[in-house]
């Protein structure tokens, strides 16, 4: 098993953070020279040269208290905003495993702002090798300085060890800022990064900047981004979307192939103005149609979302509490006092449909059900052909490990 990532002495004290409980997803936290729990059984370790194709690795890097803990409670672990302000800052490298679903499939590495994972005790190599994303926070009600400069090294270091991260840059607790201060903030913080870069002949490097608040619905927008960028199935999901939000009449939809068959002559448009793909439990939208996202649609989805589940916690359980809020069965039509209809449909155990629909268009709702009804079926073809790509790889990297355990590659006899 490789060596994780070490720490100095004195970061050998601090909480854990707590794992998803409710639907039972992993967060651990671990120091230098401890072996990491469970990991032979549970995780890929960092050498494993199959670990980005099974659980791509998400590192939360920033300066000490610019708020990387409270954007993976209130993201993750459905914390208040409010009940953040009371969160200890975090001492030590905490790890959390996010698996809802075959496309929410990922891990989150909460680095510590006081840690310096370039002193010569750290494998940093180790740490980038294998990471599909970096998000790196940084407090824009204060100094940004220094901010900046942790930031550029640790892109460069970053991008030599691995050129294929996706580097994004979260301009947080942006709720206290006028609009004009943000986008002037935006505006600065964007420059000296890229101008540092090209300082340093990386021109070639590309950084995506978000504004984010806890506060609102920005951070779980921004966050959807990060991770739609780790969905290699993303293509096929958005051309699905944009068949089904387009024709009027489905007819055999065929995901692989993104092929389509209708009647010419009943082909109109469908009445659907926006559809997104949502994992339930962390309001990510996975995938969307090719129309612009309007953040005031998104919020109106997120609302949707938990108004369906809490209404389903308390009136969709048996009398003795068996069973789950959230099925195959769930659905909700919400109308708008603009001729809009919000509809929301159970797609797989973690994921919903939700669209926006003119109210005229969903007088035929018949046959938007049938529409959804040919969407559904292709999305479960992608899982099936997804969880088979999983297996195979997880498979190989177990016959890898198996390999160099035993010396010479020769399987152990038993006595």
């Amino acid at each position: 098993m490789s060596q994780g990532p070490r720490k100095p002495p004195e970061e050998e004290e601090g909480d854990e953070l707590v794992g998803l409980a409710d639907y039972g997803d992993g967060a651990e936290s671990f120091s230098d020279g401890d072996p990491e729990p469970g990991a032979d059984e549970a995780f890929l370790d960092f050498s494993d040269p199959f670990s980005t194709e099974v659980k791509p690795r998400i590192l939360l890097m920033g300066l000490r208290r610019s708020g990387k803990s409270s954007i993976q409670k209130v993201v993750f672990h459905k914390m208040s905003p409010n009940e953040t302000l009371f969160l200890e800052s975090t001492n030590k490298i905490c790890r959390e495993d996010v698996s809802n679903s075959s496309f929410v499939n990922f891990q989150i590495w909460d680095f510590p702002g006081q840690i310096d994972f370039f002193d010569p005790t750290f494998d940093y190599e180790m740490i980038f090798r294998g990471t599909g994303a970096l998000i790196f926070v940084i407090d824009s009600q204060d100094d940004y300085m220094e901010a900046l400069a942790r930031l550029h090294l640790t892109v460069t270091r970053a991008y030599k060890v691995n050129p294929d991260i996706n580097f994004e840059i979260f301009i947080h607790k942006v709720d206290g800022l006028s609009d004009d201060h943000k986008i002037e903030t935006q505006r600065d913080i964007h420059q000296r990064a890229n101008d540092d870069l090209a300082d340093a002949g990386l021109e070639k490097i590309h950084l995506s900047f978000y504004l984010t608040s806890i506060y609102d619905h920005s951070i779980f927008e921004a966050f959807s981004k990060v991770v739609q960028k780790l969905i290699p199935q993303l293509p096929t999901l958005e051309n699905l979307l944009n068949i089904f939000i387009s024709i009027l009449s489905l007819l055999p939809l065929k995901s692989m192939e993104i092929s389509i068959q209708w009647n010419k002559e009943s082909e109109q448009n469908s009445g659907i103005e926006k559809a997104f793909l949502f994992d339930v439990v962390s309001k990510i939208y996975i995938a969307t149609d090719s129309t612009p996202v309007d953040m005031q649609t998104y919020e109106l989805c997120c609302d949707m979302i938990d108004v369906v589940i809490d209404i389903s916690c308390i009136y969709g359980l048996k009398e003795d509490g068996a069973g789950t809020p959230y099925d195959k069965e769930s659905t909700a039509i919400i109308k708008l006092n603009n001729t809009t209809v919000l509809y929301l449909k159970e797609v797989t155990k973690f994921l919903a449909l939700v669209c926006f629909v003119r109210e005229e268009s969903f007088e035929r709702k018949g046959l938007i059900d049938y529409n959804f009804h040919c969407f559904r079926k292709a999305i479960h073809e992608v899982f099936e052909v997804r969880m088979k790509v999983v297996k195979s790889r997880k498979h190989q990297s177990q016959m890898q490990r198996n390999k160099r355990s035993t010396p010479n590659g020769t399987p152990r006899v038993p006595l």
